[in-house]
């Protein structure tokens, strides 16, 4: 079970998140093994100097939660967040342009911030599945695979349900092997953890993270 502890973005993205909730969720990915620890802007260089000397990855976001920004805003966002020591960023594309069918911007919002961080960090693309038909989940993986992306991860766990056995399928059988894929939002539970990565998960972000390590090891 170790292997599905270090798939897990141990998370912290609330609003009223204080420095204790963010030097605690590092502590805990020490002491249980996690792959990354996932923080708002604001936290990030703090957060990797706190993992310093460990293998735990840096995870920012960009465009968080709404992915409304303009690409010039999401570009500089991802660009200092890598200055300050992220190893990942997690980007919400722009559901209303996708919803337009405006393809060509979708496109050119992701392609900018892969282009600025490339070679320094790894770009997930979040779809926020639970505003989408499976269509659009579909396109959304298509743009995000033309973009350059990394990963296409479900949801903000901002907006209603987040992550589904059912998306998650669908975005791995849209992406197969050309990209991975992230679950976020709602996860809980060892059987849910376990449930998204038969159905096509690489990652998991949690902020239950602690309660899921606590099963595996009961």
């Amino acid at each position: 079970m170790k292997e599905l502890l270090l798939c897990i973005d141990h998370t912290m993205l609330k609003p009223d998140a204080v420095w204790s909730d963010i030097k605690k969720c590092c502590d805990e990915a020490k002491e249980y093994g996690f792959g990354a620890v996932c923080v708002n802007g604001c936290y990030v260089q703090k957060t990797t100097e706190q993992l310093k000397d460990t293998t735990i990855k840096t995870v920012a976001v960009a465009g968080f939660p709404l992915g409304t920004q303009t690409t010039k805003a999401k570009v500089y966002e991802a660009t200092l967040a890598i200055e300050q020591g992220a190893d990942e960023v997690d980007m919400v594309i722009n559901v209303g342009a996708l919803k337009d069918q405006d393809y060509a911007y979708v496109v050119d919002d992701i392609k900018s911030v892969v282009e600025a961080i490339k070679g320094k960090a790894l770009l997930k693309v979040i779809l926020e599945t639970c505003l989408l038909t499976d269509e659009q989940v579909v396109m959304a993986c298509q743009l995000c695979e033309k973009a350059g992306a990394d990963f296409v991860k479900t949801s903000t766990g901002f907006n209603g349900p987040g992550a589904s056995v059912h998306h998650v399928n669908l975005m791995k059988q849209t992406v197969g092997n050309r990209l991975k894929v992230k679950a976020a939002g709602g996860i809980r539970t060892l059987q849910q953890a376990k449930d998204m990565i038969e159905a096509g998960a690489d990652r998991l972000g949690c902020s239950a993270s602690v309660a899921i390590a606590k099963e595996i090891m009961n």
